[in-house]
């Protein structure tokens, strides 16, 4: 057999698969056609691009891609996926950009190799944002090609086979990354043997010596287990074939070591305990055989009770489609038996992937989600709620929730059926219906009765909504619901309708303060901008919101809105502002000076307790009366409007203080939030994912009204401050969050 062992004349630095051996050779020969072409291109283009660069194992890095690529091929792949695991990492890793990418291997290759680039070259403020925005990216492009998230799962894969060169903490990150996504995307895509793989490894990086002794467990019990599937094979193929089912595959089949270690943990069970650690898979011709084996292994063995599961005539949200039923032995051991038809069992081992790599065809037409398509509908509501969620860690948790399996289903009064998680209820129900049918729930009826908000729907129910136009949804609905898509749209509704609220009644107040006539031109002109930026708010909506509940007093805002119009009409806001020249040169000094405060070298100073300056904030310095010494004040701060000028002085910030460490500062936040059990919390978590120490918590709540937390936080510099802000801002339950610790005249 012929072996291409150089590129261009050079020679290759590693083996190449059979099959892309074969696909070089070809392109010498006549039988050499169109794909080929484009799958030996993106080899050529990926192999000199990779050329030079080592994975961590010490292999040549082009090895990674080509491996991705032979995963994609082993499951269907056509050629614009393939050629897409060749070229899935050149925009990241190289020069070259995505249009380069389409401009040598069109539009689809680039499509497949975008979705899975890493939004590496981008800055984020924590590793929380990069991960969100990377999900985000990868979940957009999925839906416009289903195929994106296939070529992410064989990358993710083969990561996975060659962890063992990363160090142990980045071992482990990655490890719970896929069992908390990857696995569970790969699980809704309904591809099994890749969801299994997935699952021993993480489960190999992460729970390290229960893997290696469950293995060790399975191992001793294997020639036993072997013989006993062996035997009820042989009982089995003689019983069926003695009624004329052709049986196209009878085979037994381990579980995987992390089945094996998730059933031992949640049901609190030893290994001695778990019966079923292997399963026998009948394959049939066609579904009315199905259920006729399903009656001679009933008849052959004792079905045990409440282990029977239709998927056939139920088939999952992933397309899986099997009978499970489990009986009972000779040795008195439970035994789990599937029966499918061979289009089934394609299914259940490829997903998705079954639906290009089984075509007469060869070539896969299935891209776009369809409408009709009511399979993915999960990926639909994923794309939906993610709109809603601004903020990165509150995306992460909700898109782990979300990607476990559905395992309730439930029925419309038409007969529809609506797969839901585990424990969900009518609310739930409600909302996946409509998001008007959940804001307008007044009540339901389960199976005919009338049901509470939170009971839990249970398989088979029949469930009938009751709608009301002025029933709205309740804060406690938010304790009781369990899917994403819902307490979304509650708090989405909530955060609306009072915030719409307070603004009017925040319009109203100050309208009737400074009157009609050009009240609306005040609201947009660029005094106003600053009026906000001074009421420590980032926008006229959200002073005016402030303004309705109470968040800022009216006078406050009225003695700014006048201060600051006088200021811009008599065109003297120049002469009232203090100029600060800088402080004198340090050039000649030997060492440099680390006072946090450039400009009171020897003198005693305080930080003012009205307005707390931060770094990056223009300060000035004030002579004290008494014997505090020099008073550090922001230049804005409305306590020193009405000092003389000469007990100014020039001061600026330096950042650093004596032994080079830097300073912090204490701020006080105040939030208004949906009160809701864990918001402290979740706020928290946010605080802490920017590295910064909260010095006192506290919440305020009413009944029936938004809870208030106030903070003390220990602030670096403004900059770290707005970057906190902003990611508390875009949390869902968070209504309005302002800096109270400046004191008003």
């Amino acid at each position: 057999m012929n072996t291409v062992t150089s590129l261009n004349n050079k020679p290759l630095d590693f083996t190449l698969p059979d099959w892309l051996n074969q696909c070089l050779i070809s392109r010498k020969s006549d039988i050499y056609n169109q794909n080929q072409d484009l799958i030996c291109h993106a080899f050529d283009f990926a192999y000199q691009l990779h050329k030079g660069q080592y994975r961590k194992s010490g292999e040549p890095y082009i090895v990674h891609p080509v491996t991705v690529a032979g995963i994609l091929r082993d499951l269907g792949g056509d050629k614009s996926m393939i050629a897409a695991g060749f070229l899935h990492d050149v925009v990241e890793d190289t020069d070259i950009t995505a249009d380069n990418i389409e401009e040598m291997f069109g539009q689809e290759v680039r499509l497949l190799v975008e979705g899975v680039t890493k939004l590496s070259k981008f800055n984020f403020s924590n590793k929380t944002e990069q991960q969100a925005e990377n999900f985000r990216r990868m979940f957009l492009a999925m839906a416009k090609d289903i195929r994106v998230i296939v070529v992410k799962l064989a990358d993710r894969l083969h990561n996975m086979r060659t962890l063992d060169a990363l160090k142990p903490e980045k071992q482990k990150r990655i490890a719970l990354e896929t069992k908390e996504i990857f696995s569970p995307l790969a699980n809704r895509l309904g591809i099994w043997r890749v969801k299994w793989e997935l699952e021993d490894l993480s489960f190999k990086y992460l729970e390290t010596n229960a893997y290696w002794e469950i293995q060790g467990l399975v191992a001793e019990k294997r020639i036993d287990r072997e013989a006993r599937i062996e035997n009820v094979k042989n009982i089995l193929q003689k019983r069926l074939n003695s009624i004329g089912i052709q049986v196209l595959e009878l085979q037994g089949r381990s579980k995987h070591l992390y089945g094996i270690y998730y059933k031992m943990h949640s049901q609190n069970k030893g290994f001695h305990e778990i019966y079923d650690l292997a399963a026998l898979r009948i394959i049939v011709q066609n579904k009315e055989e199905c259920y006729r084996a399903l009656a001679v292994v009933h008849d052959t063995f004792k079905p045990m009770p409440g282990r029977f599961k239709d998927y056939i005539g139920l088939p999952k949200p992933n397309r899986y489609q099997s009978l499970h039923t489990t009986v009972v032995g000779f040795n008195g051991r439970p035994l789990e038996i599937q029966i499918r038809t061979l289009e089934m069992h394609h299914i259940a081992e490829y997903g998705i992937a079954a639906h290009w790599k089984y075509k007469e065809t060869g070539v896969s037409h299935y891209t776009q989600l369809s409408q009709e398509d009511e399979k993915f509908t999960w990926l639909r509501q994923l794309l939906d709620w993610q709109k809603d969620l601004k903020d990165a860690q509150e995306y992460v948790d909700n898109l782990k929730d979300n990607l476990f399996d559905d395992d309730v289903y439930v029925f419309t009064p038409d007969g529809d059926v609506i797969a839901l998680a585990r424990g969900a209820t009518t609310v739930d129900f409600a909302y996946r219906i409509h998001t008007e049918v959940g804001n307008h729930m007044k009540g339901a009826r389960i199976n005919g009765k009338w049901s509470v908000f939170g009971q839990p729907l249970h398989n088979g129910d029949i469930v009938e909504i009751i709608t009301q136009k002025n029933c709205h949804p309740s804060l406690n609905w938010l304790n009781i619901v369990v899917t994403p898509t819902a307490r979304n749209r509650i708090r989405q509704w909530y955060k609306r309708s009072c915030r719409e609220e307070n603004m009017i009644r925040g319009r109203d107040m100050l309208e009737k303060e400074l009157g009609k006539n050009g009240f609306e031109a005040l609201l947009k002109s660029e005094p106003m901008k600053t009026v906000v930026e001074r009421c420590n708010y980032h926008s006229v909506d959200d002073l005016l919101s402030g303004l309705g509940y109470g968040g800022i007093t009216l006078n406050q805002v009225v003695n700014r809105v006048r201060e600051i119009t006088v200021k811009t009409q008599q065109k003297a806001a120049e002469s009232h502002e203090i100029n600060i020249p800088a402080p004198p040169s340090s050039l000649g000094l030997k060492k440099p000076n680390r006072s946090p405060i450039l400009g009171v070298e020897g003198l005693l100073y305080h930080i003012a307790g009205c307005c707390r300056p931060l770094p990056g904030e223009p300060i000035i310095g004030v002579v004290t009366r008494g014997d505090r010494g020099i008073s550090i004040h922001t230049q804005n701060c409305s306590n020193i409007e009405n000092i003389p000028g000469e007990r100014f002085i020039p001061v600026r910030w330096n950042r650093v203080d004596e032994k080079g460490c830097t300073i912090t500062y204490p701020v006080d936040v105040q939030i208004e939030v949906i009160d809701r059990v864990g918001v402290l919390k979740d706020i928290l978590l946010r605080v802490s994912n920017h590295n910064i120490n909260v010095c006192n918590a506290s919440v305020k709540t009413v009944q029936n009204k938004p809870a208030i937390v106030n903070l003390r936080i220990e602030i670096r510099d403004r900059q770290q401050l707005e970057y906190l802000t902003n990611s508390i801002c875009n949390m869902s339950d968070v209504l309005n969050i302002q800096r109270v610790n400046r004191v008003e005249f």
